[in-house]
């Protein structure tokens, strides 16, 4: 029995459809007319033997076949233009350097520095990682070529591109007790983080007490407080695994959303492949 194959084309329009939840929103998306992608998704369904949406009427979500595909078709489209960008892609050397707070280092950077190593293996990437403010400041006296800094949406930006914002939530151990205590203890970082500002301008405006009891610039640290039941605090929202849960209710106000931006001194081909590789690995999270 001669195996069908996946074509790239169809993947691509299968995961806009299971981005987008709809298949008007995909067709745009992908320049193609709705009924085209119907036709696809129909063929599609048919090679493979297995129904891979379950179709609402305002809607469409993945069955469990699908998320499956869905994975493997991120994966698949991931490769073809590795592939492709490998032979067209012209050849880069040197060095680039990175900043970037603790929380992006470990969970966005390695697959950046995977994907871009494969792409351009002459390339030296070095990764600073520290605060956002030290970080600029290395960019400033030319030590780094980009760097990713936090912004506080309130403030709005100022310098570089938005790559990212998510919300910034409270955090705490699982059966912790102390966000019930007053002054509320916090875990944060120094002076000079939107984190920081944005979260003690959220309790000032909402009359809550608080004392900070733990300062530390990286989030394991203060991941470590909220371990040891010392201290709540604010928390991007996709960093909140266990033991660690968000707290919601009305004895802690909202914080709000922040961004990440990135910084870039200048363009060159280097600056601009990094560029590109950091900006896609952001846009997969979406």
């Amino acid at each position: 029995m001669k195996i069908p194959l996946l074509d790239n084309d169809v993947l691509r329009s299968f995961v806009a459809i299971a981005e987008c939840g709809t298949f008007t929103s995909a067709a745009r998306l992908v320049h193609r007319t709705p009924s085209a992608l119907s036709m696809q998704i129909k063929q599609l369904e048919q090679n493979l033997g297995r129904t891979l949406f379950i179709r609402e009427p305002r809607r469409v979500t993945l069955t469990a076949e699908g998320e499956t595909l869905l994975d493997y078709s991120r994966r698949l489209l991931r490769l073809n233009e590795e592939a492709v960008r490998h032979f067209i892609s012209p050849t880069l050397e040197g060095k680039v350097g990175i900043g970037t707070s603790d929380d992006v280092g470990t969970r966005i950077l390695p697959e950046v520095l995977a994907e871009f190593a494969r792409s351009y293996p002459a390339v030296l990437v070095d990764v600073v990682v520290g605060s956002s403010k030290q970080n600029l400041a290395l960019l400033d006296a030319g030590e780094l070529d980009m760097t990713l800094v936090t912004v506080a949406e309130e403030g709005g930006i100022t310098r570089g591109e938005v790559v990212h914002e998510e919300p910034l939530v409270w955090a705490a151990r699982e059966g912790s007790s102390a966000f019930q205590r007053s002054p509320l203890p916090i875990a944060m970082a120094h002076e000079g983080c939107a984190w920081r500002r944005m979260t003690l301008r959220a309790l000032d405006r909402a009359g809550v007490p608080y004392r900070i009891a733990y300062t530390c610039e990286h989030c394991s640290g203060q991941e470590a407080a909220m371990l040891a039941d010392l201290a709540v605090a604010p928390f991007p929202k996709s960093l909140i695994h266990p033991p660690l849960k968000e707290i919601a209710g009305d004895s802690l106000p909202a914080i709000g959303f922040y961004q990440l931006a990135l910084v870039r001194r200048g363009s060159n081909p280097l600056n601009d492949a990094l560029a590109s590789h950091v900006k896609d690995a952001f846009q997969g999270l979406r």
